[in-house]
């Protein structure tokens, strides 16, 4: 026999917790919530990476109870500089640049180490009483039943709801059963993720550098730390993350420069293939894709989690408008609210990405002169880049409540 659950959500990672926590946050204890996910239960995360939060993002944190538990830990992005130049040049002269609150005393991102953020999701979740179930428990497959969906797990300790969320990541197992293809290509990049302490203060300033390999993105953390995104070619990549620790910090030291004092490696060193790739549907039958099943973008606006989180606070308004009512929330029509809302929005994000990606990371002169001429006219018109803000901070279109 299955245990019943009105919700089952395959996936313990940001959108499958946000998602959980939207719903129990609205819908109270009498809506039965269950995520699986073979990491939980394994102690305090050891995710290395640092993540850019959103005006909107953190709004939903905030509403859900979380942003507190963070709050010390999270630095302000105060302002952002871009710049455009060839690895050797000796100056690096600023383009474009971004500075303001999107409300008065609301920085419009901050910085936060993922592990802080999915230890307090998982606390806040287990505070709601939010059945977990972790140690290797999985969502193999799924089975459609007469009135609702059967999540099976390989323990044969399968669960009986009325809708099953993928929130599974990437190589979504549910997502291929349910035969939803994805469309995209590979970049050929890869990007390196560390976390380096500097001599000087950041003050808050968050920098993008492009380079003919990509994007060399300088994030600002608590204290004087930064976290880093190093777009580089796949093969390049894998030479400089097999150097020694000297030959690493050189070529660090090479695109960082100086402006920050002396600097040193104090996180661990990953890369990560790069790639986009969209969901040729958001949802199947009593099925809804969130985050990383649906949709893969590149790094390059930093908006990878703060699109799975929007995703989270879409599926979660549509689902506790239906309940409200009284309806399915599995049905149709309550899945196809989501599928509109949240599809065109994740395909103009990633073409916007992937044109950002293309137009900055090669070393054409003319394009290089095209580009430039157009950052320094955005720079020039703060009425563009007020727009580009507001876009940024995911705060355009149909923001779902949880997130105004």
């Amino acid at each position: 026999m299955a245990s019943k659950a009105d919700i089952v959500i395959a996936g313990g990672g940001f959108a499958g917790l946000g998602l959980a926590l939207a719903l129990k946050t609205e819908l109270g204890a009498g809506f039965s919530v269950v995520i699986v996910d073979p990491m939980l239960g394994k102690g305090p995360s050891r995710d290395p990476r640092s993540s850019s939060i959103a005006t909107g993002a953190r709004r939903f944190l905030e509403k859900l109870g979380v942003w507190e538990a963070v709050a010390d830990e999270a630095q302000p992005i105060l302002d952002m500089v871009i710049t455009d130049s060839k690895l050797d040049d000796p100056i690096r002269p600023s383009f474009l640049s971004f500075a303001g609150d999107v409300e008065p005393g609301e920085p419009f991102g901050h910085m936060v180490e993922n592990r802080l953020l999915l230890d307090a999701l998982v606390a806040r979740a287990e505070a709601l009483g939010i059945e977990l179930r972790g140690q290797g428990a999985s969502v193999s497959r799924y089975k459609l039943t007469e009135d609702g969906i059967t999540a099976e797990l390989p323990s044969g300790d399968d669960i009986a709801t009325q809708l099953l969320a993928a929130a599974d990541g990437g190589r979504s197992r549910l997502r291929e059963q349910a035969g939803i293809a994805m469309h995209g290509w590979d970049y050929g990049q890869s990007g390196i993720v560390t976390t380096v302490e500097h001599e000087l203060d950041h003050e808050g300033r968050a920098e993008e550098h492009f380079l003919p390999a990509g994007p060399f993105a300088i994030l600002p953390l608590t204290g004087r730390r930064s976290s880093l995104v190093w777009t580089e070619r796949t093969e390049e990549a894998a030479r400089i993350l097999g150097l020694d620790d000297a030959g690493f910090h050189a070529e660090l030291e090479r695109r960082f420069g100086l402006k920050l004092g002396e600097l040193k490696v104090i996180g661990p060193r990953a890369a990560f293939p790069l790639s986009m790739r969209i969901a040729r549907s958001f949802i199947a039958d009593r099925l809804a894709l969130v985050g990383d099943a649906a949709h893969i973008i590149h790094p390059i606006a930093g908006q990878g989690l703060n699109m799975g989180i929007r995703d989270a606070a879409a599926l979660a308004e549509c689902v506790v408008d239906a309940a409200a009512l009284g309806l399915d929330i599995g049905s149709p029509d309550v899945l196809e609210r989501y599928q509109r809302w949240r599809r065109f929005d994740t395909v103009s994000m990633g073409i916007a990405t992937d044109g950002l990606n293309r137009l900055f990371s090669n070393d054409h002169d003319a394009i290089r002169l095209v580009r430039d001429v157009g950052l320094g006219l955005v720079e020039r018109f703060p009425a563009a880049k007020r727009l580009f803000i507001r876009e940024a901070t995911g705060l355009t279109g149909t923001v779902p409540r949880l997130m105004r």
